[in-house]
């Protein structure tokens, strides 16, 4: 874990941003000795995003399945998806 000053951010912006790059580690930027700011590559944080996007719709569909909503089996879905494909009803 990287903890810098925010001054760092002015003065050592381009070391701090192919840290972030390289390591696809954030740092953690302190203003007055407290904390104050993340910054991260934007490949990074669009991965954490939808790790936490995905994590969430598998959430609610283990919420679904646990109140007695209907699932599927990978053979229901499979016919399924063949009879759409081939135009079946």
């Amino acid at each position: 874990m990287m903890i810098k000053p925010s001054t760092c951010l002015r003065n050592e912006y381009n070391d701090i941003s192919s840290f972030c790059k390289e390591k696809q580690q954030p740092v953690f930027l302190t203003k007055n000795g407290e904390g104050d700011l993340v910054v991260m590559s934007m490949e990074a944080y669009t991965y954490r995003e939808e790790m936490l996007d995905l994590r969430e719709k598998l959430l609610e569909a283990e919420a679904q399945r646990i109140s007695g909503a209907k699932t599927y089996s990978m053979e229901e879905v499979n016919q399924q998806l063949e009879e759409l494909i081939n135009g079946a009803e």
